[in-house]
């Protein structure tokens, strides 16, 4: 009994000293600070919480034990919430910062939630409205006592994070080559800032990644994911890189181990070919049309290219690799990082750009209808048995344009060694033309196709699943299905729990270990963002932002009916729970 009594006492002490761990101070928080993120989880210090990528905490006073008490500890509502918020909120200090529509930027105390400052940037309205991203924001990085905060129409702004005013304000992209902009979260590697361009769906070139001087806002270096070598443009036929799209529009992440900065890249332009089986030499884009679909390694210095690999060669469905998860695990003394894309496939690559393309180590499916191509090979990662497309219709495309996997994070648990990620069960009938090429650089949209989304063969509805997985081997530890498929990112705690915010408004708390809800509440709006925990004097808080309005959430009126068909589209909200 004694024995018993000294060990949970001996493990209160250790929760206490954890919650109580000095926090980072803004003007601490360095790139090696970064490197470290996972030291102090009581900071969120950015997007994907670490380099690891792991939507993970570290804390654990909210558990399986108690988290049938866990109740709203505040809220806050923006002045303006278009298409509902989609950022993931950063902690770091006690200020909580978050960003919403059209890259409006919150300061707020994070136990109370007391307002502290606001930014909103003044953006060109035409070059915004030109695009179809408009007026979505993902977030933003920390670094060096700033904000940094892309915009829709090509900036990135430093703000000081004390006072929310401008440090420095860079009109990062220029027009010149197709009129695009950023939407996802800035991520700061060293003393850079790195952001990458929307626009697959556009008729311009080169679908360019960037780096910006922390410090000055000075572009540093552009790589571009299209056109950029001369292995790129020799796999565009006809010069059709010129009208490419490509881009890399969610946040990718960086391995300190090897100084390299991996990153997701989008579909090639126009989304759909009609040329068939004939790809290879007929269409719009004759050829694999790198590095379009694929993960690049860049050096995070200069933007040189160490590595790349392809996961979908000549993407014919808009399946693309710009999904920013990178996992990195250790395993066996080898390091992996694991990779989902839209295609519903989960990559499982070793960690070594001296590769050239990157070592394959696994290659497994998450989704279940999937029928645009028979497999992947585990072992080299080549597509089997593609399905391309023809003029006309093209009945139950599986899956649907929005992806087995779309942008929201998945997450990964050390203590039970399982990584958990949401899947999206639903297909189109796609009706693919012939379209005119627009003038190079041109920026207009260039699909290709229309379609309509319709449930699986075989099912009566579309549907989502949430699992529990081996994140090398992808063998299931559990699985719930979703009659919605979910549309925000997860969480898991030291705690015990999986954090699922639903499609339908629906809040819910998973054991960790075996899928079973524990708790769930009704925010009363879909969820299409980030949820994170951190702590504050002692108290542990979980933070979800809610809001609908995305182009993804858009197909659930059609494939659900209500309460999509009246659910608003002009709101959303940051709530906070606690103990």
């Amino acid at each position: 009994m004694l024995k018993s009594t000294s060990l949970r006492l001996f493990l209160l002490c250790g929760v206490a000293a954890l919650l109580g761990a000095a926090p980072v101070r803004a003007g601490e928080l360095d790139g090696n600070a970064l490197v470290n993120a996972d030291d102090n989880p009581n900071n969120w210090v950015m997007y994907h919480q670490s380099y690891r990528s792991w939507h993970y905490s570290a804390l654990d006073q909210i558990n399986t034990s108690n988290v049938k008490d866990l109740k709203v500890a505040w809220m806050h509502t923006p002045s303006v919430a278009k298409r509902g918020v989609q950022s993931v909120p950063l902690v770091i200090d006690g200020t909580l910062f978050y960003s919403t529509s059209n890259s409006q930027v919150w300061a707020l105390d994070a136990a109370t939630g007391a307002f502290k400052w606001k930014f909103q940037p003044k953006l060109d309205e035409e070059r915004a409205q030109a695009t179809i991203y408009n007026p979505y924001n993902r977030g933003v990085a920390a670094g060096y006592g700033k904000l940094f905060i892309a915009t829709v129409d090509g900036r990135l702004i430093a703000l000081d994070m004390n006072t929310g005013k401008t440090v420095w304000d860079t009109q990062v992209m220029t027009v010149e080559k197709g009129n695009k902009g950023f939407t996802g979260a800035p991520l700061v590697v060293k003393d850079k800032v790195i952001i990458g361009a929307n626009g697959g769906e556009l008729s311009g070139c080169c679908g360019p990644i960037f780096a910006v001087d922390a410090a000055t806002g000075k572009v540093a270096w552009q790589f571009d994911t299209i056109g950029g070598d001369e292995r790129s443009r020799a796999s565009w036929g006809n010069d059709s890189w010129k009208t490419g799209g490509g881009g890399g529009w969610m946040t990718g992440t960086y391995d300190a181990a090897t100084d390299t900065v991996f990153w997701g890249t989008a579909n090639p332009a126009p989304d759909y070919d009609p040329s068939g089986p004939n790809w290879k030499t007929e269409g719009p884009r004759p050829g694999d049309n790198l590095y379009t679909s694929s993960i690049v390694a860049l050096d995070p210095g200069t933007g040189k290219l160490k590595s790349y690999f392809q996961e979908n060669p000549h993407d014919a469905w808009d399946f693309d690799g710009a999904v920013g998860e990178f996992v990195m695990i250790e395993r066996d003394g080898k390091n992996y990082v694991v990779h989902p894309n839209k295609g519903g496939y989960v990559y499982v690559y070793e960690r070594d750009p001296a590769n050239v393309p990157l070592r394959i180590r696994n290659v497994w499916h998450l989704g279940k209808t999937a029928n645009y191509v028979k497999g992947v090979d585990p072992e080299t990662g080549q597509l089997i048995g593609r399905r391309d497309l023809h003029v006309g219709m093209n009945k139950a495309l599986c899956p649907a344009i929005d992806g087995a996997i779309s942008w929201n994070s998945g997450s990964y648990n050390p203590g039970t060694g399982l990584y958990y990620k949401i899947g999206q069960e639903w297909c189109e009938d796609i009706e693919v033309v012939k379209a005119d090429r627009p003038k190079d650089y041109s920026g207009q949209n260039y699909f290709g196709a229309t379609w309509t989304s319709v449930p699986p063969p075989g099912h009566d509805a579309a549907f989502g699943h949430v699992s529990g997985r081996d994140p090398i081997t992808g063998k299931v530890a559990w699985e719930v299905i979703y009659k919605y498929p979910p549309l925000a990112s997860l969480l898991s705690t030291k705690g015990g729990l999986v954090f699922v915010p639903g499609a339908d408004g629906m809040f819910d708390a998973l054991d960790a270990k075996t899928g079973e809800k524990l708790w769930s509440h009704n925010n009363g709006i879909g969820h299409h963002g980030g949820v994170i925990s951190y702590a504050v004097n002692g108290k542990q808080y979980i933070a979800v932002v809610t809001g609908w309005g995305s182009h993804v959430s858009g197909n659930f009126s059609t494939l659900f009916g209500e309460p999509f068909t009246s659910m608003p589209t002009d709101n959303g909200q940051l709530i906070v729970f606690g103990l």
